[in-house]
């Protein structure tokens, strides 16, 4: 009873909750920027250089007249969560995540999209978003998500899962606290590899990948993988932030520029500075719909007034028509 009510709790759209999951590698880039002087600030800046990878459109959307720029202009960001391997030419996105930035109250909304969502994708019809990136990369999500809400895309940043790993283990592992003993897939899809007991522990990359990833085990299922997802998260700000890490980072940038690509410059990033202080107070939304198997393949049916109430609060956030 008890997780049942916790459960539909939790599962209210307009509930605000402080989740900072695809933004953590901005605020990880912003903080070396700001405290940890020249060397690491060229670091990040040709990190960037060489992560950037503009789409096929340009530098702006068709559903603006002119390109904008964060500092200057309210903007959003679509952040996109592979799990590609060295090689692999195709994959599907395991989290897409749309972000909207105003500048005049320095304020960031959240829309997670479930990667089963059944919509419209551009000339390929009616199928999972997942399937966007698997179709047409990067451009095809960003085209897919931009049809979805009617509002621009105009930035995107496209993460691997190894850059998570990666980061986690150049901080030395994250302490969090296990809510049940469960056994989870470790990052080369090996079944059963990875068993975590219950309790408070320090976890390796690999463990804490499983970590946030494992959903069919939790009785909360999306919802208890959000949880677990903001535990791991907070824990690394928190250990990024402290002093102890600094020689670290080294390590931590290599981690995130090996596995990341965005359209963001340098300059873009830096003029994310006055955001910095919204990153743990951030609103973030979820899409409504309902389970449903069209030729007995399972599909999240998204609720229509969801997406138009979700759609009307990015304008308005977006401070466009």
């Amino acid at each position: 009873m008890e997780i049942n009510s916790r459960a539909q709790k939790r599962k209210k759209r307009k509930k605000r909750k402080k989740w900072v999951w695809f933004l953590t590698p901005i605020a990880l880039l912003l903080a070396v920027a700001l405290v940890f002087g020249f060397h690491l600030t060229s670091k990040i800046a040709d990190m960037t250089n060489a992560a950037f990878k503009q789409l096929d459109r340009g530098d702006s959307s068709a559903k603006r007249v002119n390109a904008v720029y964060p500092g200057k202009d309210n903007f959003s960001v679509l952040f996109i969560g592979v799990d590609e391997r060295k090689g692999q030419t195709k994959s599907r996105s395991d989290v897409l995540v749309l972000a909207t930035f105003n500048k005049n109250d320095d304020s960031i909304k959240l829309v997670s999209i479930p990667r089963d969502s059944y919509v419209n994708i551009p000339d390929h019809g009616q199928d999972k978003i997942t399937h966007a990136h698997y179709f047409g990369g990067v451009d095809l999500a960003v085209s897919t998500v931009e049809e979805l809400f009617d509002v621009p895309v105009d930035f995107y940043v496209k993460l691997n899962f190894d850059a998570f790993i990666d980061v986690v283990d150049a901080l030395g592992g994250v302490t969090v606290d296990v809510p049940f003993t469960f056994s989870e897939m470790d990052s080369n899809d090996t079944k059963n590899a990875i068993t975590l007991e219950e309790g408070t522990q320090t976890l390796s990359g690999e463990e804490a990948l499983a970590f946030v990833r494992m959903r069919k085990q939790d009785p909360l299922g999306d919802i208890g993988r959000g949880e677990r997802q903001k535990q791991v998260i907070t824990a690394i700000v928190k250990k990024s932030a402290s002093l102890s890490s600094i020689t670290k980072y080294d390590d931590v940038l290599d981690g995130i520029g090996e596995n990341m690509t965005t359209n963001l410059t340098f300059q873009n990033i830096v003029a994310l500075h006055p955001y910095a202080k919204s990153i743990s107070a951030i609103d973030s939304y979820a899409l409504e719909g309902d389970n449903s198997r069209i030729n007995g393949i399972y599909y999240y049916q998204l609720r229509e007034e969801s997406v138009n109430e979700i759609s009307q609060m990015l304008k308005e956030h977006l401070e466009i028509d």
